[in-house]
C-alpha cells in the first residue's frame, strides 16, 4: 500500500482551508466532478481556469510539468482552493495542477467566482490574500518563466526589470555563474551568443524578446484596447497611484475607461519596499502588494489596464481627444486624464551610462535588486524618504550599505521615523556632505569615488551597486506642448492655467478649467506630473479619485 500525499503545510496564511458554508455557497455555482490519479485540471500556460476547490483526494501544483525542469511546488488536500494572482487577473496559469490522490473537485467559472469575491466580504479578502501571498511565494522560489543570460547583458537587466516590475515570478540563470546554464541551453538548442532567452511554459523558448512581446506571453497586455464599440469616457495614461485610483472610481461609476502604461502598474511607488505611513496599513505596506490589490480593484469594477503600452502623442479630431501609441494604436477617448507622474533624476558623473544596464540602479525590490546584490556592499544616493527607504530594505540583505548624502542632518529631507531607523542598522553607514564624482570598474561597478563637499577630499568606497534616488522629473515630454506646462515641465491645471492659454476642441467658447482640469478642456492631471502636486502616495490617491469627479462634470457639459 504506497504511503498518503503530503500536504503542503500553510505557514504563511497562503494555503487556508474553506468552512463548509463557504465550499456551499460555491457549490450554487460550480460543478462537482471525481478525479483520477494523474488528471489534470489546469496546464502551465493555460490563457484561463476555473477555481477549484479540492473536497476529497490530494493536488499538485507542478512548475514544467513533463519537462526535465519537472519541480513540485505544493501539494493541497480537502478544503483547500487552487490558483493564484494570475486567475482573478485574468492571465494564463503559471503552474500545473495534477492530481495525486484521486477525490473530487469542485469547478467554478472564474467570472462567477470574482462576482462573489465582489459581493462576500469575508470570501474575498481569504481568497485575495491567499493569492497575493502565493505570489509572493512564487517570486521568492524563483517559479514561472526563466529568464538565462548574462549579468553584464542590458537586455537581460531589461528583461529582470520588467518582470521584477510586473510581479512576474521568475528565475534568474546566470550564464556566468549557473553551471546549470550549459546544459540548459543545450537542451534548449540556444548557444549563449543568442542569450538573453525567457523559458516560458517550461520549454518554449523566447529570444531576446522585447517588453511588449513578453507581456503578451504572460497576459499583461489587455487585447485590443483600441476595438472598442465606442469611444472611451476617459483614457488614463499613467498606472501609478493617481491613475489606478482613478481606474477604480472611474469603472465603479459606470464609466468606460482603459489605463495605459508604459512600464508597470503602481508606478514609482510600486518599486517602494515598504510604506509605512499610508492611512490604514498601520503594519506598513509594500508598494508592489498596494499596486496589485489597486489593479485587481479596477479590473473587478471593469475598467481595462494594459502594459506596456507608451503613449507617444495626444492630439485632437472631431471634437474627441486622441491618444497615440507608440506601436501605431490610436485610442479615441472623449476626456484623459495625465498620471504619467515623474522620473528619477540621474546623476551626473562619468561612466554612468556604461554602469546603467548593469550596476546603477533607481529602485531596490526583493525580486530583482535584492537578489543581485545578496552579500555584497552597495551605495545608496539620496536623503529623502525613497532613499531611506531603500536603506533599510537593502540592509537586510547586503553586507554593507554607504547612505551619501549632501548636507550634515538625515532627518532634513528624510521623515524622523525612517531616519532613525537608518542611523540604528549596524550594516550602514550615512556619510554626510558627500557628492558622488566618479564610478570605476571594468565590466560592473567596483568603487564609488566620493567627495567630501568640505574638505574637498576625495576616497574610494567598494561597491558592487548603486542605487540613486535624488528627485524627479516629470513625464511630459509626450505631450509636445499640446497643453501649458510650467518651467519646471509639470502641468499646469485649474487656477494656474493662464486664460489665455485655454483650449477647448470643440470650438465653443472656453470655460475657466476645473481644479485638475488642464488648459485643453477635458484633459485632467494628477499626481506627480501636476504643477504644484504634494509627492506623497495618499495625495496621488486622493487626486486621481477627484479628478474623476471633474470628467463627470464635464461629461454632463457636453451632453448639454
Amino acid at each position: 500500500m504506497s504511503e498518503p500525499v503530503q500536504e503542503t503545510p500553510d505557514r504563511y496564511g497562503a494555503y487556508p482551508r474553506l468552512s463548509a458554508e463557504q465550499i456551499d455557497a460555491l457549490a450554487s455555482r460550480g460543478q462537482r466532478h471525481t478525479t483520477d490519479t494523474g488528471e489534470t485540471l489546469f496546464h502551465e500556460g493555460d490563457p484561463s481556469y476555473d477555481f477549484h476547490v479540492i473536497l476529497s483526494g490530494a493536488v499538485g501544483l507542478i512548475e514544467g510539468y513533463g519537462t526535465p525542469a519537472e519541480r513540485e511546488i505544493s501539494v493541497h488536500g480537502p478544503g483547500r482552493f487552487l490558483g493564484e494572482l494570475s486567475l482573478l487577473a485574468g492571465q494564463p496559469a503559471l503552474l500545473s495542477a495534477v492530481v495525486r490522490e484521486p477525490g473530487e473537485v469542485l469547478s467554478i467559472p472564474v467570472d462567477d467566482v470574482r462576482a462573489m469575491v465582489a459581493h462576500d466580504p469575508t470570501l474575498g479578502d481569504l481568497i485575495l490574500r491567499a493569492y497575493m501571498i502565493r505570489r509572493s511565494l512564487l517570486i521568492e522560489m524563483g517559479a514561472g518563466i526563466r529568464i538565462i543570460g548574462s549579468r553584464y547583458s542590458t537586455d537581460a537587466r531589461r528583461l529582470r526589470d520588467f518582470a521584477a516590475r510586473n510581479r512576474l515570478p521568475y528565475r534568474w540563470i546566470d550564464v556566468e555563474q549557473d553551471p546549470t546554464a550549459e546544459m540548459l541551453l543545450r537542451q534548449l538548442g540556444v548557444t549563449p551568443q543568442e542569450t538573453p532567452v525567457v523559458i516560458w511554459r517550461g520549454q518554449e523558448v523566447l529570444r531576446n524578446p522585447g517588453n511588449d512581446e513578453l507581456a503578451r506571453v504572460v497576459g499583461l497586455a489587455e487585447p485590443s484596447i483600441a476595438d472598442s464599440d465606442s469611444d472611451y469616457d476617459v483614457v488614463v495614461v499613467g498606472a501609478g497611484p493617481a491613475g489606478l485610483a482613478a481606474g477604480v472610481y472611474a469603472a465603479s461609476e459606470g464609466l468606460s475607461v482603459v489605463v495605459l502604461d508604459a512600464v508597470a502598474a503602481g508606478g514609482q511607488a510600486s518599486t517602494s519596499s515598504r510604506i509605512e505611513n499610508y492611512l490604514g496599513f498601520p503594519g506598513g505596506i509594500s508598494g508592489a502588494e498596494l499596486a496589485e490589490r489597486a489593479t485587481l480593484q479596477a479590473r473587478k469594477f471593469g475598467a481595462r489596464l494594459t502594459v506596456p503600452a507608451s503613449v507617444t502623442a495626444l492630439e485632437g479630431h472631431d471634437g474627441l481627444h486622441l491618444i497615440r501609441l507608440a506601436d501605431g494604436t490610436e485610442i479615441s477617448t472623449r476626456t484623459v486624464l495625465i498620471t504619467t507622474g515623474a522620473r528619477y533624476r540621474k546623476l551626473r558623473v562619468p561612466r554612468l551610462a556604461e554602469f546603467e544596464g548593469t550596476s546603477v540602479y533607481y529602485a531596490a525590490t526583493a525580486a530583482a535588486e535584492a537578489q543581485l546584490c545578496r552579500g555584497d556592499q552597495v551605495a545608496v544616493v539620496g536623503g529623502g524618504n525613497s532613499a531611506g527607504q531603500a536603506t533599510v530594505f537593502l540592509a537586510g540583505h547586503v553586507a554593507h550599505a554607504h547612505l551619501m548624502i549632501r548636507h550634515e542632518d538625515l532627518s532634513r529631507d528624510m521623515s524622523r521615523y525612517l531616519a532613525d531607523r537608518v542611523t540604528a542598522l549596524p550594516n550602514v553607514t550615512v556619510h554626510a556632505n558627500t557628492e558622488v564624482c566618479e564610478l570605476a570598474g571594468r565590466d560592473r561597478l567596483e568603487e564609488v569615488v566620493v567627495v567630501d563637499m568640505k574638505t574637498e577630499h576625495s576616497r574610494r568606497i567598494p561597491a558592487t551597486a548603486l542605487f540613486v534616488f535624488i528627485g524627479a522629473e516629470p513625464c511630459t515630454t509626450w505631450l509636445d506642448k499640446q497643453i501649458a506646462l510650467d518651467h519646471h515641465g509639470y502641468v499646469l491645471t485649474g487656477p494656474d492655467v493662464p486664460a489665455d492659454a485655454v483650449t477647448d476642441l470643440r470650438q465653443g467658447t472656453p470655460r475657466r478649467p476645473y481644479l485638475l482640469e488642464t488648459s485643453r478642456l477635458g484633459v485632467f492631471a494628477a499626481g506627480d506630473v501636476r504643477s504644484g502636486s504634494i509627492k506623497r502616495v495618499a495625495s496621488a490617491v486622493g487626486e486621481g479619485a477627484m479628478a474623476i469627479r471633474f470628467v463627470h462634470e464635464h461629461l454632463r457639459l457636453r451632453q448639454g
